[in-house]
């Protein structure tokens, strides 16, 4: 499986925000860092790690007695995972159809309307170009 197409549990997400945040960790930094945040024992932080690094989604180096984790998966292709699995599975891939019903309810600042133009005009550029 490539790393760019690993899906994270919400657990897991837990576990790969922290190696994201600075990395390498060693497994007491992740575990305090979880017990403080998620309120997680150490058994159920080395669970997830464990899990994560099958996925391919970690690594681990042994220094010694410490063993240290640093993130394989970049959180940029974790979260275009998501996202294109999201699109696909409730808007049938299907972008204008999420944003009209995001925006059904709540409407969108200005600012936001702005970076949404500036990204279709630019979209549109690159495909009048090729």
């Amino acid at each position: 499986m490539s790393a760019k197409n690993i899906t994270l549990t919400n657990a897991e997400w837990s576990v790969m925000e922290c190696l994201w945040e600075s990395a390498p960790k060693t497994g007491r930094e992740i575990t305090d860092y979880l017990e403080a945040r998620e309120g997680w024992n150490r058994s159920t932080t080395l669970t997830l790690l464990s899990r994560l690094e099958a996925k391919g989604a970690v690594v681990s180096d042994s220094e010694g007695r410490k063993k240290t984790f640093s993130p394989l998966l970049r959180r940029e292709d974790a979260a275009l995972h998501e996202a294109e699995d999201f699109l696909s599975r409730v808007y049938k891939g299907s972008l204008s159809l999420m944003v009209s019903s995001l925006t059904k309810k709540k409407a969108l600042p200005k600012e936001e309307i702005d970076q949404l133009y500036a990204m279709l005009k630019k979209l549109e550029e690159v495909e009048n170009n090729d």
